[in-house]
């Protein structure tokens, strides 16, 4: 009897390891098509592209399929701006602050295919963005919102998550000397309070304007000020390490009392020998500027000294610029 029993336990669990290896064969996961761009902390992804004002910047997006094995037919997948998902977000995180709302990048500044290929036994593909960030003035957030397009007619089906399915994409372009600068060797005085403990900014952010130029806010005024537009500082770097302060706006008074100047220094990381740190360092920022705007009809006047410096992170092993830096 112990015989028969022993038999029929061992007949039971061979069948069962024969059902269990079967079920490997078949789809585990349903094969969902989703984008690869995860979203960041600010409901978005941000993405990096190089400046260049005379011909467009190539993005590669990817575009995969999910699921436990490989896509075993062509499939022709299909992209769209997505402008509704775009007002949705602004109003859920902004609500009534408009002027913290995220743009919608104008079409005149990118390009895409409408349909993207996933050859048989293939899992990827990369949509490729042509973006061209000439004049696009970088006191707005611009986003470029893509979404999967679904139909009955289509051979996939777009995955059921939200976040899968559509790209935010907070297009960010860079120059050579954009980024955000420590600020702690920056201080700004009231006219007149030399003496007194200055403002000092962690970080200061700048934009890029063109190839050679970036731009910054004057002295205290940050990105939260609803009018901080009216107090864009440009600067214009030289290849000769020299580098020129302006603003377009007279109502703020801008002085320059000292020509600024830049230098550049590069290492290798001790630690990970592929890595390079390069530090652009700004000296004899002197400037004065007036602040009309934050109590009517009352002008308020600062002043402006120190230095700036930036560190970009590039690890050497990775070809693609925009991969390779390590973005904060």
């Amino acid at each position: 009897m112990k015989k028969i029993y022993g038999l029929l336990s061992l007949l039971a669990i061979l069948i069962l390891s024969s059902s269990c290896n079967d079920e490997w064969k078949d789809e585990q996961y349903e094969q969902y098509i989703s984008f690869k761009a995860p979203v960041g902390s600010e409901g978005v992804t941000p993405i990096y592209v190089r400046y260049k004002s005379d011909v467009s910047t190539p993005y590669q997006l990817p575009i995969i399929i999910s699921g436990s094995v490989n896509n075993s037919i062509n499939r022709t997948v299909n992209i769209a701006v997505d402008s509704d998902t775009l007002k949705q977000l602004n109003f859920e995180r902004f609500q009534s602050r408009v002027d913290h709302y995220y743009k919608e990048l104008e079409s005149k500044h990118f390009s895409f295919p409408q349909s993207v290929e996933i050859k048989s036994g293939e899992n990827t593909s990369l949509l490729e963005i042509n973006f061209s960030m000439k004049d696009v003035d970088l006191v707005d957030k611009w986003v470029l919102p893509l979404t999967l397009v679904d139909d009955p007619s289509y051979n996939y089906i777009s995955h059921p998550r939200k976040y899968y399915k559509k790209a935010l994409l907070r297009v960010i372009p860079f120059n050579d000397y954009s980024g955000r600068y420590s600020g702690t060797g920056l201080k700004v005085y009231l006219d007149g309070s030399e003496n007194e403990t200055p403002i000092v900014k962690e970080t200061i952010p700048s934009y890029v304007v063109d190839e050679k130029t970036i731009f910054f806010y004057a002295g205290n005024i940050d990105e939260e000020r609803i009018d901080r537009g009216k107090y864009k500082i440009y600067a214009e770097f030289s290849d000769q390490g020299g580098i020129k302060f302006s603003s377009e706006n007279s109502d703020i008074e801008f002085k320059v009392n000292k020509d600024p100047s830049y230098v550049i220094m590069e290492e290798m990381d001790k630690v990970r020998p592929y890595l390079k740190h390069r530090y652009l360092t700004i000296h004899n920022i002197d400037y004065e500027y007036t602040d009309y705007t934050m109590i009517p009809n009352v002008k308020i006047k600062y002043k402006v000294q120190g230095s700036l410096i930036i560190e970009r992170k590039l690890n050497t092993q990775i070809p693609d610029e925009d991969q390779a830096i390590e973005w904060d």
